[in-house]
């Protein structure tokens, strides 16, 4: 059983990453231009912390935990089979959300621009309408797509703080370009910069809650097994995160060597911070 202490810490470092979002909604009203270099850099060294972490400490923590209880054989196919069921869950997630919501599909900052112009030739009628569809969509797709990257965080937290923490700096890293993806059409839907900030923001509270809903449902059932299950899974939904959206994201800001040289300086940190901790 964890003490209250590492609970506390483990769900602060959930709620760090996840109101990241405010990041990104700050650059997408505050800059006139998005820093494509940087946020192909920093996305790239997200996705190098989390590949890395996931392949080389959850993927093998999980597997020891497993063949700890279930024996070499079965533990073995107990933790690849959840590791495949992480990635499954987290694709059938991304399926469910239509594209023009999904946070994680690319905007810039540079589109403010444009919609101002867009804005002024909408009726009020048609304003509240995109207000209501993009409030519930958006809102929808934040929670459903934070959800298991707040488990994620929590549980690597509430394993192994030191690990809990890099993948809180990668999933905020992650979070700032979801931050602009979420102010930019909900400033289209109210023409509000405030409401779009705020709501930005706000968003990033999936992933705390999220933690929370985990913990309550998981902690009671906790066992070993179960506990070797999850972090086999987590390892999972981050592979598939970094695959799916951090590298691609990356590479359609128009850095590609960069992207990749951020992921290789990221597995290089990881590795580094891990070495150090021995």
């Amino acid at each position: 059983m964890h003490d209250y202490q590492t609970i506390f810490f483990a769900f602060g470092l959930t709620l760090f990453a996840g109101l990241a979002t405010g990041i990104g909604s700050i650059l997408a009203f505050f800059t006139k231009k998005t820093n494509t270099s940087f946020l192909s850099l920093a996305l790239g060294f997200s996705a190098g912390v989390m590949l890395y972490v996931s392949f080389i400490e959850i993927f093998v923590k999980a597997k020891v935990e497993l063949q700890a209880e279930l024996g070499e054989v079965y533990g073995t196919w107990a933790t690849v089979g959840a590791f495949f069921g992480g990635m499954i869950f987290i694709g059938i997630i991304d399926r469910l959300v239509p594209t023009e919501e999904n946070p994680h599909e690319i905007r810039k900052v540079e589109e403010i621009d444009s919609l101002e112009a867009k804005m002024e030739q909408e009726t009020e009628s048609n304003k509240e309408k995109k207000l209501l569809r993009m409030g519930v969509f958006t809102a929808l797709a934040i929670g459903i797509h934070n959800f298991p990257e707040g488990l994620a965080t929590f549980t690597a937290a509430l394993t192994d703080p030191n690990l809990g923490f890099a993948i809180a700096v990668a999933i905020a890293i992650h979070n700032i370009p979801e931050g602009i993806a979420v102010a930019v059409p909900i400033y289209y839907a109210t023409g509000s910069r405030g409401k779009a900030f705020t709501l930005s923001f706000l968003s990033g509270l999936a992933e705390p809650v999220g933690a929370l809903i985990g913990y309550l449902l998981l902690m009671p059932i906790l066992t070993p097994t179960v506990f070797g299950i999850i972090f086999a899974s987590v390892a999972g939904i981050m592979v598939f995160i970094s695959l799916d959206e951090l590298l691609p994201t990356a590479q359609e800001y128009g850095e590609h060597h960069l992207s990749m040289y951020g992921m290789v300086l990221g597995m290089a940190v990881m590795a580094l911070s891990l070495l150090l901790f021995l």
